[in-house]
């Protein structure tokens, strides 16, 4: 448990020692706290609820919540999903009725990596917040629709809470470096230019920033009595650094959809960006090779085979070479697969089928498309009348039924009018009126199934 007014330890990291005592100093979330929003008046008011705070890291949500319990004059308690379990959600609900009881005052209890706790867990919150025992506030970095209760979800509301603007964290490293005692008593000099940099390297997280500040300040070298933080001493913090990606959370799906929507949109100049964006942040280009695999058979299919060609080669190259020359084999395949002729005519067919599959009985394979292999098999007419398709002219056995008997005729795959599938419904015609014309028994064409059409 922490307590809002406990001592601070002797020494803090820039971040802690930049973490606003107010909210006129809460930088960010200017949508849920500027000036007449009702999450702004609701605390100036002092009218508590439960909450989850939605965000990516280190854009204020553990701050605000410790301003809200600082501006509502009430006890802040924390725990963290990472490290508690049933029992120290009861201790901290028991020490906030104790509270209570002697203070007369409430408790925010605030839960960190609140979507890491299952859903017992979760429950276990559930009486309390309904009692008013406590406010909850929960923090956390994935989408609450997926990873929380619905039961708890619905007793509190859910603000997003927005990364940084490049201006917001540059006014932010600024007054730390005007206002923090200890970088102002070491005499720091760094340009413009250079803090620039910090901020677009920090990618919207002001604490990512203020540390990225902390050490530059560290590594800088002395000239003229001055700290100087020049491009190489920045060159140096930076080395190691990647963008925000947090690989199998909500950035990491969030991109890879736009990616896949960007190519299905034949957009290569966007597809180019996000296939980037993944490889800067840290994303396994093999993911991404196999995703563009995906997207070669769901988006493009035989509007353009080559696609799915391209694609396997890319994966390949990739698997064989690694970074960087593989990483480049991928990019020619997204591009290629952005501006090629679309098509989703296999990949809703197969669906269709599917669903049929699973709705429909198990048929019997009908006796001239069964094998044959033994003379019983034979005795029982396995094969029999089955037509060779190369004895026939065209090597096209006109008029043969090959579905079940209860459902000859049946029609999943339509081809679009792009790309090579204009020739695939072309020849596809042709056949079909050869069944048509065809004076053989065995092929009856479903009509009037909206479930079988586009």
């Amino acid at each position: 448990m922490n307590d809002l007014f406990r001592a601070p330890p002797r020494h803090q990291p820039l971040a802690a020692r930049m973490r606003p005592h107010s909210l006129a100093h809460y930088v960010g979330q200017t949508h849920l706290l500027g000036p007449g929003k009702p999450l702004r008046e609701a605390v100036e008011r002092g009218q508590l609820h439960s909450m989850v705070l939605w965000g990516p890291p280190g854009v204020g949500k553990t701050t605000f919540a410790r301003l809200l319990a600082q501006e509502c004059d009430v006890r802040f308690a924390t725990l963290s999903a990472v490290l508690a379990g049933v029992k120290e959600i009861r201790q901290a609900v028991a020490e906030a009725e104790q509270h209570a009881a002697q203070f007369g005052r409430g408790t925010i209890l605030f839960v960190d990596e609140v979507h890491r706790f299952n859903k017992a867990q979760q429950d276990a919150f559930l009486p309390y917040v309904e009692e008013g025992t406590v406010t909850f506030v929960g923090a956390t970095t994935e989408n609450p629709s997926f990873e929380l209760n619905n039961a708890l979800l619905s007793r509190c509301r859910v603000y997003l809470l927005r990364s940084l603007s490049q201006p917001e964290l540059l006014g932010l490293l600024q007054r730390a470096l005007t206002e923090d005692e200890e970088l102002r008593a070491r005499n720091i000099q760094m340009t413009p230019e250079v803090l620039e940099r910090i901020t677009l390297s920090a990618d919207g997280d002001a604490r990512s920033a203020l540390n990225l500040l902390e050490i530059a300040c560290d590594l800088s070298r002395e000239e003229g009595g001055r700290q100087v933080v020049d491009d190489d001493v920045l060159a140096e913090v930076l080395s190691a650094d990647v963008r925000r990606f947090d690989k199998g959370g909500e950035y990491f799906y969030d991109q890879i959809s736009a990616l896949h929507k960007s190519v299905r949109g034949s957009d290569p100049d966007a597809a180019l960006y996000w296939f980037a964006r993944m490889i800067d942040g840290g994303c396994d280009p093999l993911y991404v090779a196999r995703r563009v695999v995906r997207m070669a058979s769901e988006d493009i299919g035989n509007a353009d085979p080559r696609a799915l060609e391209i694609a396997l080669s890319a994966w390949d190259v990739q698997e064989r070479l690694g970074s960087p020359e593989g990483e480049l084999a991928i990019a020619q395949a997204v591009v290629y697969l952005a501006i090629a002729a679309k098509s989703n005519a296999v990949y809703s067919a197969y669906k269709r089928v599917l669903a049929d599959i699973r709705r429909e009985p198990s048929y019997e394979v009908p006796i001239h498309l069964r094998n044959a292999p033994t003379k019983l098999a034979k005795e029982m007419a396995h094969g029999a009348e089955y037509r060779y398709a190369h004895d026939e002219p065209d090597a096209f056995a006109a008029g043969e039924n090959y579905f079940p008997e209860a459902i000859a005729g049946r029609c999943y795959y339509h081809p679009v009018n792009r790309g090579l599938e204009l020739k695939i419904e072309e020849k596809l015609q042709r056949l079909r009126a050869l069944n048509r014309a065809s004076p053989q028994q065995r092929y009856t064409e479903e009509r009037g199934s909206d479930t079988h059409k586009r």
